[in-house]
């Protein structure tokens, strides 16, 4: 049971690649895992099937929110071990046809959200000496993509993040780490509007022959979160199938 008595939290925890996070979380033991979303719809039934998840609604670029929670989690739970930054949203098109809000709207989400909650949460790890951060990156962030300026600069941005805090977290003493998963195309919700036919020559170019699966990106992200990658930090793991290389 990697993460008996851990207190965790995931962003983006209702549905998705962090709902399976928060699944494979509550199953490996951990003492709580706040599932955060913007929308607390689908949180009863996450609750009913895992007793150590809680799910609370929050918007991630609202800074006094986030920082309210993050105070009430630590004084239910006295700390906070791990914290996943999953909470993502894609506006996708050309530049000439980008408007200012599809710019605006993934930075704040994808980039600030980020920062606001690694802000609140990194000194309270610090403080402790220890604590594990995971970012959810994306393969765009590595490696660009028509059509998605805004998410591959918030993607990309997460990952220089990333490096900078893992040196920044580590200072003194303590033991934070801080890595990112950095995901190739996944079944999710937010891809089941693409048709198959854009998919196929995706899959075609994949080695391992399939598009990933929320589990597949969970189980990277358990494990850079789990005492198992104690020294592992400043790192990006890349998830997806072997699609570049």
């Amino acid at each position: 049971m990697r993460m008996t008595g851990k207190t965790c939290i995931v962003t983006g925890g209702a549905r998705g690649i962090g709902r399976g996070i928060v699944e494979a979380f509550a199953g490996e033991g951990a003492a709580k895992v706040w599932a955060l979303d913007v929308s607390g719809a689908d949180f009863p039934a996450l609750e009913a099937a895992f007793p150590n998840a809680e799910g609370a609604v929050l918007d991630v670029t609202d800074s006094a929110a986030v920082k309210a929670l993050v105070e009430r989690i630590v004084a239910e739970g006295g700390g906070i071990d791990v914290l996943v930054n999953n909470a993502g949203i894609t506006r996708d098109a050309l530049i000439h046809k980008m408007s200012d809000d599809d710019w605006d709207s993934v930075v704040e989400v994808n980039l600030k959200g980020v920062f606001l909650m690694t802000r609140a949460v990194a000194p309270i790890m610090m403080e402790g000496g220890r604590g594990a951060i995971v970012s959810i990156g994306s393969v765009v962030g590595l490696d660009g993509n028509i059509g998605q300026s805004n998410y591959a600069a918030t993607k990309g941005g997460v990952v220089a993040m990333t490096k900078g805090w893992a040196k920044e977290f580590a200072r003194k003493g303590a033991k934070v780490r801080v890595n990112a998963v950095s995901p190739g195309y996944c079944r999710t919700p937010m891809i089941a509007s693409v048709p198959e036919k854009v998919l196929e020559p995706i899959i075609a170019r994949t080695p391992l022959g399939r598009l990933a699966e929320v589990k597949d990106i969970a189980n990277a992200v358990l494990f850079l979160a789990s005492d198992d990658a104690e020294f592992i930090t400043g790192q990006v793991l890349r998830v997806d199938g072997g699609l570049v290389l």
